[in-house]
């Protein structure tokens, strides 16, 4: 008997066949997974050119197949590996990703999540994650709940439609199921396992976050609008949109 996925398998498996590779970030090439392999440091911040060139501390992550123009995640933000000179990498980080992620907080000695791009054997343990951070957001609230720790986390507004109860949201680079949304908040739940293979055990009211929404859920907007997507000024789903295609009852 033949077997079928579901629509949502279906889409990440073809996102998969297109994507999978370690090429440089800037091609758009490489995915992950948002399950971190190793927590890393950061060593050193270097103005380069308008830009800094960083060099990260890998920690446990196996470097032993990573070549130069190989691609990590740092906290969620896909960096291209310059030089490797053996226990860490050196990489460049444009004006641009330090203006749109949290990275313009990081300091050296400042603990990172870590992980290599997808290859074609990688086990697909959290979502399809790009590496291309949407917002940047800010921990409101931490509080224990049994051996857990419950985050409230604040999302910038634009980010907000994208973000669904029992939906999945990368911080940080960590692959995460939001438990329960509040207008532009959502509530995280993390267990001791990722509380001591993350660094989100640092995370105190007030820090700020690298979020990267659900891919599904651009793809998804995009799909609604129809033909409308390449006319311009039609770049989201608004709710004069809905109305004019019968989604809203006047």
């Amino acid at each position: 008997m033949a077997s079928h996925c579901s629509p949502c398998l279906c889409t990440r498996r073809i996102i998969l066949r297109f994507r999978l590779a370690r090429s440089p970030c800037s091609s758009g090439g490489p995915m992950f997974t948002g399950i971190i392999e190793s927590i890393g440091s950061i060593r050193a911040l270097t103005p380069k050119g308008g830009d800094v060139r960083v060099y990260v501390e890998t920690g446990k992550l196996d470097l032993s197949d990573v070549k130069l123009g190989d691609s990590i995640a740092v906290n969620g933000v896909c960096l291209t590996a310059v030089e490797l000179p053996g226990d860490g990498f050196w990489a460049d980080v444009s004006r641009e990703t330090l203006t749109v992620t949290a990275f313009v907080d990081l300091k050296s000695g400042s603990r990172v999540n870590l992980e290599k791009a997808l290859t074609p054997t990688t086990r697909l343990g959290g979502h399809l994650v790009s590496g291309h951070v949407d917002g940047v957001g800010e921990i409101v609230a931490r509080a224990d709940n049994a051996r857990a720790i419950q985050f409230t986390v604040r999302a910038p507004r634009e980010l907000a439609k994208y973000i669904a109860h029992k939906g999945s949201i990368t911080v940080d680079g960590t692959s995460l199921t939001v438990n329960s949304v509040n207008g532009a908040e959502f509530e995280l739940t993390i267990v001791p396992h990722t509380l001591s293979e993350t660094i989100m055990a640092d995370y105190l009211p007030g820090r700020k976050v690298n979020l990267e929404v659900d891919l599904l859920a651009r793809y998804l907007e995009r799909l609604l609008l129809g033909d409308k997507a390449a006319e311009p000024g039609h770049g989201t789903i608004t709710e004069s949109f809905l109305a004019e295609n019968g989604y809203l009852k006047s």
